[in-house]
């Protein structure tokens, strides 16, 4: 266990924050706090003369509200946050790999549980079907139980989801492990909503936007491996049930052990949250009463957000395009390259494996210029361009060209994974992370199911050409969305000592609200 003793402090990130300009008394908490209307707040500032010992005393209330905790909100970085983030990165990862064991294999266990190849299709889209109705539960534990007990939650049902799969070893048990993966697929609601969540609360402001991708590289990583360990863990044996059964068991106990392991590791890394926190926009959030949380406001707050309905949407577009292609790459390679299985395979990893690389190099190119928007709208604009050379070179006859441009495709489409969720976390900001996050993450899947539907179809009936250019499409749209998206990097300016308090949880729209909504404050670091 690491105490906080022993941490070393984050530079700069340590003083005192003069408030220099004023905030209507109604606003003094409501600015920095998530879905809480101000209940002390009746009074209008005064007209004329007034206004000026209004503005004293608003100044003054707001000076008092950033300080509460004695005069200097100190700012620490823990060494624990690296412990944290390694061991839900693996969690995060195994919750992949079992999503996507038997889709890589459905040919073997179609023949094992002898049932059809879209019951195991099934297997796979599970997934996304329990996160949809799932994930506002889901979000709402996350902010009213915390970080804690949601990440032991996912990292428990994940293990329980391994546990359960393997008592279904045995052919004619496809309802058990149908019900074995459903668990897992329950496991993914607590995990896909926390990189955002765990960044912030963890990571100071320069490394925050890299924590996120590291946490999503994760379970693009477990993707990868479950694309090339399946295979050679469980090899094809038709004519031989039991040899068949024992493969799969290797693979079923080995992920089951991982997973409790993995369980136990949760129970000791993870804390809600560091002694000190990282940051300046942590510091503010936790100098608020917990009690003046409401959920349900927030998530109208966050509704109500234009720039953030914008992104919600566009997100939705590009990640919901994301799996549609991944689900489909068999399908269309297949279909201008015949027995080239094994090859669509290994395309497929090259999509992955290049996404993982362009996540951590957008991670890391926002934490050194924080330039979101236009990181966004250029990595969209690319993944556009990356999916009509894909289209357009896929018959080619050349599958070197297709290795290539789907390695392209997959390191921008994948790469802007975490800039969606850290964009979310800033335009929303002091809204919940793991609500923002979660609601992008349902989009994608209700996209994702979607265009899955519908590229499936146009493939089958016209070409896969006709399906690509169906992406494209919505993908253009996408871009339109994402230029329209004001950049407001409400985190951002916290951290620098600049905060706009036209960031609050009231509605914008509301009666109670008074005209003068906006205070400054520089902070002198």
């Amino acid at each position: 266990m690491v105490e906080d003793g022993g941490e070393e402090e984050a530079e700069g990130e340590s003083g005192e924050m003069p408030a220099a300009a004023a905030v209507p008394p109604l606003q003094r908490c409501n600015g920095f706090l998530p879905g809480k209307e101000a209940e002390d707040g009746g009074r209008a500032a005064p007209a004329g003369g007034g206004e000026r010992a209004a503005q004293a005393e608003a100044e003054a209330e707001a000076e008092a509200m950033l300080s509460a905790a004695g005069g200097r909100p100190e700012t620490r970085l823990s060494r624990r946050r690296l412990a944290v983030l390694a061991v839900f990165s693996c969690y995060s990862l195994v919750n992949a790999f079992q999503w996507i064991q038997y889709s890589i294999l459905s040919n073997v266990f179609a023949g094992f549980y002898g049932v059809s190849f879209t019951q195991i299709d099934w297997l796979s889209m599970v997934y996304m079907v329990a996160y949809v109705p799932l994930i506002l539960p889901a979000t709402w534990l996350l902010d009213a139980r915390g970080l804690r007990l949601t990440a032991l939650l996912g990292a428990g049902l994940n293990g329980l989801g391994a546990w359960l799969k393997c008592a279904s070893l045995a052919p004619g048990r496809y309802p058990l492990t149908l019900a074995a993966q459903a668990v897992c697929a329950v496991a993914q609601v607590f995990i896909l909503g926390l990189p955002s969540r765990i960044a912030s609360v963890w990571f100071g402001p320069t490394e925050v936007s890299t924590a996120c991708a590291v946490a999503v590289l994760g379970n693009q990583l477990g993707t990868a491996i479950g694309f090339l360990l399946p295979p050679v863990l469980v090899p094809n044996t038709p004519n031989d049930i039991s040899l068949m059964a024992h493969n799969i068991s290797i693979m079923f106990y080995g992920t089951a052990i991982v997973s409790t392991l993995l369980f136990f590791l949760t129970g000791v890394v993870f804390e809600e949250k560091p002694k000190y926190p990282p940051s300046h926009s942590q510091a503010v959030l936790q100098t608020m009463p917990p009690e003046d949380y409401s959920y349900k406001q927030s998530i109208i707050n966050l509704f109500k957000n234009i720039p953030f309905v914008l992104l919600l949407i566009s997100y939705g577009i590009m990640t919901g395009a994301f799996y549609s292609v991944s689900t489909l790459l068999n399908q269309m390679v297949v279909t201008h390259y015949e027995g080239e299985e094994v090859n669509a395979g290994r395309i497929g990893l090259t999509l992955v494996v290049a996404g993982m690389v362009g996540s951590i190099i957008c991670g890391l190119w926002l934490d050194y210029t924080k330039t979101y928007k236009q990181t966004t709208l250029i990595v969209y604009v690319l993944s556009f361009i990356g999916l009509l050379v894909f289209t357009f070179t896929l018959d080619l006859g050349y599958l070197i060209v297709v290795f290539v441009t789907g390695g392209v495709l997959g390191f921008f489409m994948t790469g802007y994974l975490p800039l969606g969720f850290e964009f979310a976390v800033e335009i929303t900001y002091p809204e919940s992370e793991g609500t923002s996050s979660g609601l992008l993450n349902a989009s994608a899947q209700i996209f994702g199911i979607v265009f899955t539907l519908v590229q499936g179809k146009l493939t089958t009936d016209y070409s896969p050409r006709a399906g690509n250019l169906f992406l494209c499409a919505w993908i253009f749209v996408g871009i339109i969305l994402t230029a329209l998206i004001k950049s407001d990097l409400r985190r951002h300016n916290v951290n620098s000592g600049i905060m706009n308090l036209d960031v609050k949880a009231v509605p914008v729209e509301s009666p109670v609200e008074p005209e003068s909504t906006t205070l400054k404050i520089q902070s002198a670091l």
